[in-house]
Formats: C-alpha cells, structure tokens, sequence
C-alpha cells in the first residue's frame, strides 16, 4: 500500500512537471514560427495529450476488448469536454480565434457524423471503416499543417527579423522540441501512474469497482488533457488549451478509434439497455454531440467563450455519471 501511494505521487509530480514542459515548449513553438496558438494546441498538443487514449485503445482492441476501445474514446470525449473544458471556460472564459477553431470543429463533426452512421445502422465497426478513419486523420494533418505554415509566412511578412532573432537566441529551437518531448513523455508516465496505482489504492480501501471505473479508468487516460489545460490557463495560454480539446476529440475519434478498429474490427459493444435499446445510442452518443456542440458554436458564431458554457457542462457531466452510477 505504502508503494502505492508514493507511485501514485510520484505519477503526480511526472504528471504536473510533465505539462509544464509541455506547455512551455508547444507555446515557444507556437510564438518561433508566428503560429496561432490554437493551431499548436489542436495538432501538437492533442497528440502528445491522446497518447494515453490510443495505448489504452489499441491495446484492448488487439486483446479482443471492443468494448474498452469503444468506450475509451467516446468517454474521452466527452469528458474532455464536459469536465476538462468546461473547467477552462468556467475559471477563464475568454475570446478565441475563429477562424483557427473552424477546421478543427468541421473535421471532428465530419469524423463523429460518420462514426455515428456505423454505430447506428450498422452495428458492426470493420477494418475498412477504420482504415477510413485514418485517411481522414492524415488528411486533417496535412490541411492544418499546410494552413499553420501559410499563417505563419504571413506573419513573417508582416512582422521581420530582428525580433526574431533575439527571440531565437535566447530561447533555441532544439530546447523547445525537447521541452515538448520530455513534457509528453512524462504526461504518458505519469498518468499511467497515476491510473494504476490509484486503482491498487482504491482497492485496498474497499471502493467499489464502478466507482473505480468510472473515476481511476474512465478519467485516467484524460489526464494529460486536464494538466495541460490547468498549466495552459495558469500560463495564459486559454487558446491553446481550447485547442488541446477540440484537437484531442477528433484524435479520439479518427485515431484513436481509427487505430484500434483496423487492429482487431468490433462489433459495438451490448451493455445496459433504455426501453430495449442501447443504452450508448440512447445517451453516450448523443451526450458527445450536444456537449460538443454547446462548447464550439456559441465560439464559433461570437468568437468568445462564456462562463455559462462551463457551467452547463459541468452539469451535464454531473448528470452522465449520475446515470452511470444509477440509473
């Protein structure tokens, strides 16, 4: 029990150090090459935050686990956004950056859109479907990229050298990109730490295994979303974590699930039943798009964040686990 509990710290500590360095090197990256910092938060961040979630997935899928691989990503989604953005727009909602948010919310509707047709009226998630999953991941990376690297040889153009070399000189690229991997690479650690260790913990106190499940599984591979989005705000970086979520929702979607069907293909899993149907058609999958869509088309239409937002998810996601606990 003792080594459990100073795991458990110590994954904190990782976890913690972890996004700060991440953070700290996404950001340096970001200001080096004139890129909105919601464009780094949605490509660079997102991946080194959904590493937990395609491990977990890919993992489960390989050893005959749809279920787990089904439901990691579609709790991840909902988690991050319910809880984990809702706490970023609760503390500080603030204005975003339209235009950059748009590519992000299109690709994740198009991919979750599509996901939803198979789980509704095919029942059956097949190798092709995940293959396609894939392109359209590769496809989103290519467009961002493309577009990042425009934006920033506009602001080049309107901003020039000198700046940019004192910025340079006193903050190297190279100590950047180790920042962000050595921040991934500890947020990864951590949390797998973290999950662990707090399940062995939680046992040993007698907890029960729902509330194990529901705590230490179903929130542990969100972690590094929810550091990231706490050292985010703390550094005054909000649209950066705005970024993070929207980003690491289409990863949990198109790579994340993308990965873990071409893996081993599953069928969508059977569990607990409203009026005879499943009960993740009747509330998961819905659940993911109407939080979704009360977090980005309020930002989207005024380019601002408020705190009512926050609000509301916070209580729709009170109200999901209270299903998952009673109901």
């Amino acid at each position: 029990m003792i080594v459990q509990i100073l795991l458990f710290a110590v994954g904190l500590v990782m976890l913690i150090k972890g996004g700060d360095f991440f953070v700290d090197g996404a950001a340096g990256i970001a200001k080096r090459f004139h890129i909105p910092e919601i464009l780094i938060g949605a490509t660079v961040v997102s991946i080194g935050t959904t590493l937990p979630e395609v491990m977990v997935s890919s993992i489960a899928a390989a050893t005959g686990s749809g279920s787990i691989a089904y439901g990691n990503a579609i709790g991840s989604v909902i988690c991050n956004t319910a809880l984990i953005a809702a706490i970023t727009v609760t503390v500080k909602p603030d204005k975003i950056d339209k235009k950059s948010l748009k590519l992000p919310v299109i690709f994740f509707f198009s991919s979750a859109v599509l996901y939803a047709v198979i789980a509704y009226f095919v029942g059956d998630f097949k190798r092709i479907f995940g293959i396609v999953l894939l392109a359209v991941f590769a496809l989103y990376m290519v467009i961002l990229s493309m577009s990042a690297k425009k934006s920033a040889n506009l602001k080049k153009a309107e901003e020039r050298s000198e700046e940019k070399s004192e910025e340079e000189a006193s903050n190297p690229f190279i100590k950047d990109l180790a920042l962000l991997i050595i921040g991934a690479a500890l947020i990864a650690v951590g949390a797998r730490l973290l999950v662990d260790n707090g399940q062995k913990i939680a046992v040993a106190l007698g907890v029960p295994e729902t509330v194990i499940a529901l705590t230490f599984v179903a929130l542990g591979t969100s972690l590094p979303e929810l550091v990231t989005a706490i050292t985010s705000l703390a550094k005054g970086h909000s649209e950066m974590s705005l970024g993070n979520i929207i980003g690491a929702n289409f990863f949990n979607i198109a790579l994340v699930s993308g990965a873990a069907i071409t893996i081993s293909p599953f069928a969508l899993p059977a569990g607990k039943t409203i009026a005879g149907l499943n009960a993740s058609l009747v509330v998961d999958l819905p659940l993911m798009f109407a939080v979704m869509l009360l977090l980005c088309v309020p930002a989207l239409i005024k380019g601002k964040l408020s705190r009512w937002q926050g609000i509301t998810l916070l209580c729709l996601y009170t109200a999901f686990c209270v299903f998952q606990f009673f109901i």
